[in-house]
């Protein structure tokens, strides 16, 4: 089985892990030193959350700035139109920022947001 781990640098690793929570992922790993937190999204799926100066640690290189870049945008697929609208939803009311309403390209639905720290990412739905 393979599986994804996405690792993302945060300023705060428990407003982080608050804000992941509130929109469904589970589990709280933390690592011994306490700047790493491990979410789970989905059986095959890991977030791994870095404070930042860990995750430069780790990289060897600066963290970039989101409010002028993007490193990734980060897709998940959902079940329905309407759980992608939920999950955004629920993003935004935890403090993420909506990227506006949802979008229809043939069989594919999509929304995003920004989490609380710029990290930029769609929830899609293809249908078929």
């Amino acid at each position: 089985m393979t599986m994804t781990f996405i690792n993302l640098p945060v300023r705060d690793l428990t407003t982080a892990t608050e804000f992941y929570r509130a929109i469904g992922f589970t589990g709280d790993q933390a690592e011994p030193a306490g700047d790493t937190m491990v979410l789970t999204v989905s059986d095959t799926t890991r977030l791994v959350l870095h404070l930042r100066s860990g995750f430069e640690a780790y990289t060897g290189v600066a963290t970039p700035d989101t409010a002028t870049s993007r490193e990734v945008i980060i897709g998940l697929s959902a079940s329905s139109r309407g759980q992608v609208d939920e999950l955004v939803d629920q993003a935004t009311v935890a403090g993420g920022e909506s990227l506006g309403p949802g979008t229809a390209d043939g069989p594919m639905y999509m929304r995003g947001f920004r989490d609380l720290d710029g990290h930029q990412w769609s929830f899609l739905h293809l249908a078929g």
